[in-house]
């Protein structure tokens, strides 16, 4: 992609991919789920499930898998809040950018409407 992904969409897309699983998920599913739609390595992951966590977003129980302990990582309720409020912000700012794009199409569009009016 070739705009920033700054913190809050960031932690807005991984909300999104934790609530999709209701009994939770793992670190490295997340990783490939978010891949899906953006770049991320797991090195940018971890902190942002740090942060979701010091925020009372996610919350994390262990479960042995394979012989080895994994970690899941599932939405809280404020967490469902925050991703509604993420959800509706996203909803405004995407229409925005979108008008903006729509404004040069029509823009273009009375350019040739004025082009064939004048011949």
């Amino acid at each position: 992609m070739v705009f920033n992904t700054g913190a809050a969409l960031l932690d807005a897309i991984v909300l999104a991919v934790v609530s999709k699983e209701p009994a939770g998920t793992y670190g490295y599913k997340i990783t490939q789920d978010v891949r899906l739609v953006i770049e991320l390595s797991e090195s940018t992951l971890y902190p942002v499930l740090r942060r979701l966590l010091k925020y009372g977003y996610l919350e994390t129980y262990d479960m042995e898998c394979a012989g080895r302990n994994r970690r899941y990582y599932k939405v809280t309720v404020s967490g469902q809040a925050q991703l509604d409020a993420y959800r509706n912000a996203w909803k405004e700012y995407a229409e925005k950018i979108s008008s903006i794009f729509e404004l040069k199409k029509v823009a273009q569009a009375g350019e040739k409407i004025i082009d064939t009016l004048s011949k």
